[in-house]
């Protein structure tokens, strides 16, 4: 339950708290304490999805990244891209020199 605590340890921490707090302060001690753990628990949660959202951001950024990259890398290998058709090209010249 609460990780090497066993039952004998916690009645031991449960009646020094009596003793030290009163019965009166106990409840009260508990619930501030429950409260405590629950915000804390609410807040680590929050800064997790908060991170997770960053990293997922920041993959996607990058992937992106890479296939512009990518994209500008094969455009750079193509060959330049002329108006007129090679093969109409010199078919032309032709009919103009003759």
């Amino acid at each position: 339950m609460f990780g090497s605590l066993g039952m004998p340890e916690l009645i031991v921490i449960f009646v020094i708290a009596l003793i030290i707090f009163g019965p009166r302060k106990l409840p009260e001690l508990g619930k501030s304490l429950g409260k405590s753990i629950a915000e804390f628990k609410r807040a680590s949660n929050e800064l997790k999805s908060t991170l997770e959202e960053e990293i997922r951001m920041e993959e996607q950024k990058t992937k992106q990244e890479e296939a512009a990259k990518a994209v500008q890398a094969s455009q750079a290998s193509l060959p330049p891209v002329s108006d007129v058709p090679p093969a109409y090209d010199s078919a032309h010249k032709a009919d103009k020199t003759a």
